[in-house]
């Protein structure tokens, strides 16, 4: 008969399990910090920090447009030279407009004057300045020739409210007309047309 013999192995000494498995373990001291350095004693107050996500400021208020500098002073130039031409010579407000080329015939002129040429586009430039009625009336000069038109009216109105007397609108448009290789002539409208508010332009496609 067999015996099974079995070793029990002693217990460690509790002053070895203290010495080796149970010694606390030391960090190494710390550095001291200087006492004038602020930033460094903040930090070690708090400890570790995180950087928050950046808060939503709202909606920013629209930074203003840049002033249109260059196109200002070229209007202001563009109303110096015009002024210099009203006092040399203006139109009033009764005054007519009346022009030909060379080579339209007179009695043209004269039928024009008397309305028997149907507008066939208008523009109306009242309450308007003097640099947006001369956009307006190039573009609508330019249209109408692309178009086809033979004659077009410009209402321009009288002028009986413009400072000195000397209705602005009026003489721009009577300017412009005169410069334009594609105006073969116009004059102020008939009474029942707008009289000398208005004027009626004969165009041509070339």
């Amino acid at each position: 008969m067999h015996r099974t013999c079995s070793r029990t192995h002693a217990p460690r000494p509790l002053a070895l399990l203290t010495s080796t498995t149970m010694k606390p373990r030391k960090d190494p001291p710390a550095a001291p910090l200087p006492e004038d350095d602020d930033a460094a004693l903040f930090r070690a107050a708090i400890g570790p920090v995180r950087e928050l996500p950046a808060a939503d400021t709202g909606p920013q208020k629209p930074r203003p447009k840049p002033a249109a500098r260059m196109r200002d002073l070229d209007e202001d130039d563009a109303r110096s030279e015009f002024r210099r031409m009203l006092d040399a010579n203006p139109l009033l407000a009764g005054d007519t407009l009346s022009y030909r080329r060379d080579e339209v015939p007179q009695r043209v002129l004269q039928r024009l004057a008397r309305g028997h040429y149907a507008a066939q586009d208008e523009l109306d430039l009242h309450h308007v300045d003097a640099a947006t009625a001369e956009v307006l009336l190039r573009r609508f000069m330019k249209e109408a020739r692309e178009a086809g038109a033979g004659c077009v009216r410009v209402i321009h109105g009288k002028g009986l409210n413009s400072p000195d007397g000397v209705p602005t609108i009026k003489n721009l448009v009577d300017r412009i007309l005169r410069q334009r290789s594609d105006v073969l002539a116009f004059h102020s409208a008939p009474a029942a047309a707008g009289g000398t508010g208005a004027v009626l332009v004969l165009i041509t496609d070339r």
